[in-house]
């Protein structure tokens, strides 16, 4: 437990971390009045936990909490420098009867093989297992290790809960910076509760720094000029799991026709450091399976988007990547061309397999004509319209359906008369 007792050479955001569930702020979702893990902790009968969500909103100071009202042995690993070995140590002091608690802090961090050396203890119930991760769970830790688990999602905190934890910090003579003088400006606590992205520690680190700096020059006023100088670049929170989120977003923001949205979620993935090509690919296809021949440009303008990115590189890559996105969100939708070969595939795949009728065969080769390879072929130039009517499938199928957006409405009345013939 000394731990996590105060320290004041800890930094501002250690020392401040609540002490019980009734200073904790947020995640109500979860902790909440009457919610099953907030009643499971003060009855002391918690199971195996997973908590997963990003940092500054609580993980670790939730653990704390738990390791203060609980009986059993807590221990505490760091995943960052622990290894099998320190495992293993906590484990065989669990096994001593003493019902006991393994807190693993960035569990995430751990491989495979150091996760299965925890699976054996946890799953006869030896030892409670809490693993804090800013990784989705699902992508990070061994499926036998999160189905014994409960998992539960941290949120980001809200800006107000953020301001909270400001003003509790500038009032705290023990652990924060009460009596010191500083005064922080509601404007700059709006901008601080704002650019941290309801990181708690982020929040605390941007008040500590500014207060550093105004002791040594012997100010007192924390004001928003200050604020924007010790938070001078806002830092996204963009894992594994935002990845795939927003990728996702920015999809069916350009199907949804929201040129807005997309340009935010793009916006997004290349201030996070999204792969661009990554990007541009992505719009290749969904010019192709959301817009298709409504707007046989839209796929044009995309790989000449996905082109300039490989040529041009970033940072000027963000232009045709914009432009190209807009674009595709503002074009008629189609998934006319998606859905005809997925029906054409299915059919490939299920039902009997067509041969190539005579006629349609190649005569490229020595000896096809003695194969009646070709024989009947009608070239369609020859014919009025450049079409004739022949037979192109043995049996009559139905694959692509057109919309009717776009130029698709060409298409639609065209094969309206063919397919009426």
């Amino acid at each position: 437990m000394e731990l996590f007792n105060s320290n004041r050479t800890a930094p501002l955001a250690w020392r401040m971390q609540p002490r019980t569930l009734e200073e904790f702020l947020g995640q109500s979702h979860i902790l909440g009045h009457g919610k099953p893990l907030k009643e499971a902790i003060e009855k002391d009968s918690i199971v195996s936990l997973i908590l997963y969500g990003p940092p500054g909103t609580g993980k670790t100071a939730l653990a704390h909490i738990i390791a203060r009202m609980t009986k059993a042995l807590f221990m505490s690993l760091n995943a960052v420098t622990s290894g099998v070995a320190d495992i293993k140590e906590a484990l065989k002091s669990a096994r001593k009867g003493q019902r006991a608690i393994l807190f693993i802090d960035e569990i995430h961090r751990f491989n495979k093989l150091q996760q299965d050396a925890l699976l054996p203890d946890v799953e006869t119930g030896n030892v409670t297992l809490i693993g804090a991760s800013t990784q989705n769970p699902f992508f990070s830790i061994i499926p036998a290790l999160s189905s014994r688990s409960m998992i539960f999602q941290f949120f980001p905190l809200k800006e107000d809960d953020i301001k909270k934890l400001l003003d509790n910090a500038l009032k705290d003579k023990e652990n924060g910076i009460g009596g010191s003088g500083i005064e922080l400006t509601p404007d700059a606590m709006n901008f601080i509760a704002r650019v941290s992205e309801g990181d708690a520690r982020k929040a605390f680190n941007a008040l500590e720094l500014g207060s550093f700096i105004l002791k040594s020059t012997n100010c007192s006023t924390y004001d928003i000029k200050l604020a924007k100088e010790v938070l001078q670049k806002k830092s996204l929170y963009y894992n594994e799991e935002e990845h795939y989120n927003t990728i996702s977003a920015f999809i069916k923001s350009m199907r949804g026709g929201d040129p807005d949205a997309s340009l935010y979620w793009l916006a997004k993935m290349i201030e996070a450091g999204e792969d661009p090509l990554f990007i541009a690919r992505r719009i290749v296809i969904c010019a192709s399976e959301d817009v298709g021949n409504a707007d046989p440009r839209a796929l044009e303008l995309a790989v000449a988007a996905m082109k300039a990115t490989e040529l041009i590189g970033m940072p000027e890559a963000r232009i045709p990547l914009a432009q190209a996105a807009i674009y595709i969100a503002m074009a008629p939708k189609s998934n006319a061309s998606y859905m005809g070969i997925e029906n054409a595939l299915s059919n490939v795949r299920e039902e009997r397999t067509e041969q190539v009728p005579s006629h349609l065969k190649s005569t490229g080769y020595r000896g096809a004509s003695r194969l009646g390879a070709g024989i009947g072929y009608k070239y369609p130039h020859n014919y009025n319209g450049h079409s004739v009517d022949q037979e192109y499938l043995p049996r009559k199928k139905t694959f692509y359906y057109p919309s009717g957006q776009g130029y698709e409405k060409v298409f639609k009345i065209r094969l309206h008369k063919r397919r009426v013939v």
